[in-house]
């Protein structure tokens, strides 16, 4: 499930979206700057379902600025753990908690992108926010290490059992306890945390899309949209 950024955090960034928005349209739509603002205002305030989006798109673009300031490791993935095309060259990075409901439902629009598009690499980043989460991504990282994430990817999904995903993916169990509790995958957890946290990301499901960073179940066309962008401008 998403997770809301603090009131406070939303305050700050309506406030200044209004402000923006009262300047931009003033200097473009009317010369009395008295009368622009009284007129954005207005707009705005009878039409109240703009803000959520508003403030959607100033995250977004600042997550993006944050994002050209980190170097590529967000990119790379831990070892195994990746759906489609290993090799791919179109790359999408998922931040993701297995008792996320909407990590669930934005599994069909993954599998449909990885279906769709041979060349479509998937970087999972397991990122446990929810208490009792942190053994699901432990596991998962060490089905990574055995080459089998996908299929104890889509197990914990559907049976929401640690123990019974494992074995339905076909995991040697005693090396995944083991690999699951190693200074590796503790480390790995670390790092998408701080990933996540330099993003601005508040919640699962998060995403990379080429070069554009997003929060929440977004869903397949906006980010079928943001690939198809990112391959248009290495084009």
């Amino acid at each position: 499930m998403s997770t809301d950024a603090p009131s406070s955090l939303r305050h700050t960034l309506l406030t200044a979206l209004l402000a923006l928005t009262f300047g931009f349209l003033g200097a473009a739509a009317w010369s009395g700057a008295g009368l622009a603002d009284n007129r954005t205002r207005s707009y705005l305030l009878s039409h109240p379902e703009l803000l959520p989006e508003m403030a959607a798109a100033y995250e977004e673009q600042e997550a993006a600025k944050r994002l050209a300031t980190m170097g590529g490791e967000v990119f790379e993935e831990f070892p195994g753990v990746v759906l489609g095309n290993p090799k791919g060259s179109r790359v999408l990075v998922e931040f993701t908690d297995y008792q996320c409901p909407y990590c669930e439902a934005s599994l069909k629009d993954v599998k449909r992108l990885v279906a769709e598009d041979p060349d479509l690499k998937v970087v999972v980043r397991e990122w446990p926010i929810f208490e009792g989460s942190d053994a699901a991504s432990r596991m998962a990282l060490a089905a990574g290490i055995q080459g089998k994430y996908p299929a104890f990817h889509d197990a914990m999904f559907k049976m929401n059992d640690i123990e019974a995903a494992a074995k339905a993916a076909g995991l040697d169990m005693a090396k995944a306890q083991a690999d699951a509790a190693s200074q590796a995958v503790t480390n790995e957890i670390a790092k998408n945390l701080e990933q996540a946290r330099a993003l601005g990301f508040t919640g699962t499901p998060a995403w990379i899309a080429g070069k554009k960073p997003m929060g929440g179940a977004v869903g397949y066309e906006k980010l079928k949209e943001a690939l198809a962008a990112a391959a248009d401008t290495a084009g």
